[in-house]
């Protein structure tokens, strides 16, 4: 074989592997960037929304979405629950919602939300920051009989007990309702966590 011929080889093979390499070298710099459209974990944890398709959630059924490092829960209530909310007022510390500092405008009615059917919770206990647990069962937490229970969240360390809209029933450790974070519906069924009802 001539030298001419070895010569030809090798700048084959030089040429494909520079190729190769350069294609490597563009993915690298473009994975980074089309990554960098995406809100970074710190941007999220400093409160960058956060969207969620609600669509799979079935009646009754809880799901908990991240945003700015907490725990957001949304349930989707169903009719026999929100019937519920109005005969335990009476058992209840703050059941106006009359703490505005709790929710934002558009959540200070009787169900604590934009649209009635879905519940939306920040699942952070208001007494020393436990997450308390979803028991929807009425008249049951945990299995055990409970007397005026139309279902809701039950924080195990200290015992506080709030209804299906977040609030706290008197007499317990936790001084104020669940809060309400500030959120939207993007659509029926796509929240956005972080977004405020009518901000643009």
């Amino acid at each position: 074989m001539s030298t001419d011929g070895v010569n030809v080889g090798r700048r084959r093979l030089l040429i494909a592997f520079t190729g190769a390499v350069g294609a490597a070298g563009v993915a690298g710099v473009a994975v980074p960037f089309v990554k960098s459209w995406n809100p970074s974990a710190k941007a999220r944890a400093a409160g960058a929304p956060v969207t969620a398709d609600v669509s799979q959630l079935e009646p009754g059924q809880k799901v908990v979405i991240e945003w700015r490092g907490k725990p957001v829960w949304v349930v989707r209530r169903t009719p026999e629950m929100l019937a519920g909310l109005g005969k335990i007022e009476s058992d209840l510390q703050d059941p106006a919602s009359d703490d505005v500092a709790q929710q934002p405008e558009y959540a200070r009615n009787a169900h604590r939300s934009i649209n009635p059917e879905y519940a939306v919770l920040t699942g952070i206990c208001t007494h020393l920051g436990c997450s308390p647990l979803y028991e929807p069962e009425v008249g049951k937490i945990g299995g055990v009989p409970v007397t005026n229970w139309e279902g809701g969240f039950f924080c195990p360390c200290h015992g506080s007990k709030f209804d299906l809209a977040g609030r706290v029933y008197k007499g317990m450790p936790a001084p104020k309702n669940l809060e309400v974070p500030p959120y939207s519906f993007e659509s029926e069924t796509v929240l956005n966590i972080g977004i405020e009802k009518g901000a643009a």
